[in-house]
């Protein structure tokens, strides 16, 4: 049971960060592109919590906290710049 859940997981996150893949590729404007990077790096975020919670290790917390905190600052300078450069 375990192990087709995590296959189902792997399935479904592995399609999200490739359609974010492909909106990153082709997005007419910078904020697609940062869009589909701040999807890619939660489609991520959710492989490693999933991961966690599947072989029910709270190691990966720390790496969860590093990865959420690094996108929301970047997520956010990002705007600031495109913000910034359409002025």
């Amino acid at each position: 049971m375990t192990a087709l859940l995590a296959v189902a997981l792997a399935v479904l996150f592995s399609a999200t960060a490739l359609l974010a893949l492909a909106r990153i590729y082709r997005g007419p404007s910078l904020l697609d592109r940062i869009v589909g990077a701040d999807l890619l790096l939660a489609a991520m975020l959710g492989a490693v919590g999933a991961e966690a919670g599947v072989t029910r290790h709270a190691t990966t917390l720390p790496v969860l906290v590093v990865l959420s905190l690094l996108g929301f600052v970047g997520s956010v300078s990002l705007v600031r710049f495109a913000v910034r450069a359409e002025s």
